[in-house]
């Protein structure tokens, strides 16, 4: 039989600033480890205030949430009104104890002397367990000789980590299983399990990471005008950063513990340092596995929440970083060196053979879903140690600008004038902001000669790259990205063949397959 449980209290005092002030992602949190559980929530009475109860005064607005099958907000009133109203409906919940619909009560901040009496003093009398937070409303429940399961302070918690720690309790007392969901709240979310293949990917940590790259390579850029020369020392300072960046996003995506994950990643990326951005990622896979393990071990011991925050947080990330720290940073650090000689002795071998054959096959590689997981780690290890790249120049060349050119051509002749909508916008992002190439996509898979275009455009154009011997970056956009390379001419050189090149060969290929439809 399915157990119920109600969820009472307010958006709290200390509560407000890590979680209360946005008391429907608090709530949904419950409601979505509840479900992990099978456990129902039946019934919720939650004061939310536009400000810490701390601070209250007699204009705060604050808004009451219930629960009829699904979260009912009100509007806001004068917190007087909407404390009257709560406990109306804490009696209302009261009863439903009473008449043992509710098998138990999740606690966040409440008010036992007032607001939230009928319901608790109604749990204390059938003995239902209680779990939750907020040291003193905490104490005067207990003080009432209610069956409080766990306890726990608010600082240092998150609205996942108290939502764990509060069905954990419960689903032990209930005797039901329960893995706690490390999705992202109201969203349909991988449970934790032994599947790393779900929780671990590099092509995530990678995606997410590249906004500090890409900060990188624009400070770089600054750094060689003359009277900016100092960021010159920003941008070695940033090198440094990049193994925290991609440990935090790493131990975040694998712990799905937000904030807690991000500090034990932060950590362990500190002391991956070394063994650059492989180390930080190594770390911060690590560093999220270890959160995820050690702070359910310490809600299955009744550790307090603050406390196993601490643990999941700064211990896991330690444990990870010294690890790397004394074995793996070498290691790393070797396989990131090698992957980049490997690039430089291929250009050094035929610097035009290496940009024809990385420019022929980048298509083929994005079309069969390789790039994210191959081609943008190699970029990015490229970056980490000049702030450019090979590839990088490659992919804004034969990917970008062959995309660019292939919608131009639609634009300007297009095989049905459909088709110029349709392209426009593709052309526009493509060279205002150096992304979207799936703008291309619909011409290519119209016509087998636009993909022979796309693949032999991209082949020129990184054979120019290997020639003039340019380093550069993608995802940025097109007209600035030969500023962020070693050599801008030529980067503007490649990237106007690739384009023109591809537009060309797409205007007679619609032209040719037009006539053709004609006949």
């Amino acid at each position: 039989m399915m157990k119920n449980i109600a969820i009472i209290g307010s958006s709290g005092g200390n509560l407000y600033n890590l979680g209360g002030k946005e008391p429907h992602k608090l709530l949904n949190e419950i409601i979505q480890q509840a479900n992990s559980a099978g456990i129902n929530v039946a019934d919720i009475v939650f004061v939310g205030a536009d400000m810490s109860m701390d601070k209250v005064n007699s204009t705060t607005q604050a808004r009451l949430i219930t629960f009829d099958n699904e979260m009912v907000t009100g509007n806001y009133e004068i917190l007087k009104t909407t404390n009257e109203k709560a406990m109306k409906a804490d009696q209302q919940l009261a009863q439903k104890i009473i008449n043992n619909e509710i098998d138990g009560i999740v606690v966040m901040s409440a008010d036992p002397s007032s607001i939230n009496k009928a319901s608790l003093e109604a749990a204390a009398e059938k003995n239902i367990p209680i779990v939750g937070t907020g040291g003193t409303s905490m104490a005067k429940i207990q003080n009432i000789g209610a069956n409080i399961l766990a306890v726990s302070g608010t600082t240092g918690t998150t609205n996942r980590t108290r939502a764990i720690s509060a069905i954990s309790s419960l689903s032990k007392a209930f005797g039901l299983k329960y893995k706690p969901v490390i999705g992202s709240s109201g969203s349909s979310s991988t449970e934790e399990s032994g599947n790393l293949k779900d929780r671990i990917s590099v092509r995530g940590i990678m995606m997410a990471s590249l906004p500090g790259f890409i900060a990188m390579s624009l400070v770089l850029a600054l750094s060689k005008v003359s009277f900016l020369s100092e960021f010159g020392e920003i941008f070695n300072l940033l090198i440094n950063v990049l193994p925290v960046i991609v440990a935090a996003i790493a131990a975040k995506q694998v712990s799905g513990l937000d904030e807690i994950g991000i500090v034990s990643g932060i950590v362990a990326g500190a002391l991956s340092v070394q063994g650059g951005i492989i180390g930080g990622i190594i770390g911060g896979i690590l560093a999220g596995l270890l959160a995820s393990y050690m702070i359910r071990k310490a809600f299955d011991w009744k550790i307090p929440g603050t406390t196993a925050n601490l643990i999941g947080g700064g211990l896991a990330g330690l444990i990870a970083g010294l690890f790397v720290y004394f074995l793996i940073a070498p290691i790393a650090l070797a396989g990131g060196n090698a992957i980049r000689d490997l690039i430089e002795g291929a250009l050094a071998l035929s610097p035009a053979l290496a940009g024809l054959v990385a420019g022929a096959l980048i298509w083929p590689a994005i079309l069969g879903g390789v790039y994210h997981a191959a081609i943008l780690p190699i970029v990015l290890l490229e970056m980490e140690s000049t702030g450019m790249s090979f590839l990088g120049a490659v992919d804004m060349v034969g990917l970008v600008m062959v995309s660019a050119g292939i919608t131009l051509a639609n634009i300007l002749s297009p095989r049905r004038k459909e088709n110029r909508s349709l392209a426009i916008p593709g052309f526009l992002i493509n060279i205002g902001f150096g992304t979207f190439v799936e703008a291309a996509y619909p011409f290519m898979f119209s016509s087998k000669y636009v993909m022979g275009t796309a693949i032999l455009s991209a082949a020129i154009g990184g054979l120019l790259v290997g020639v003039l011997g340019v380093f550069g970056t993608a995802y940025v956009p097109s007209v600035i990205a030969p500023g962020l390379s070693n050599n801008a001419l030529g980067f503007v050189i490649a990237m106007l063949v690739a384009m023109f090149l591809s537009m060309g060969l797409t205007i007679i290929s619609n032209r040719f397959t037009k006539e053709k439809v004609n006949d």
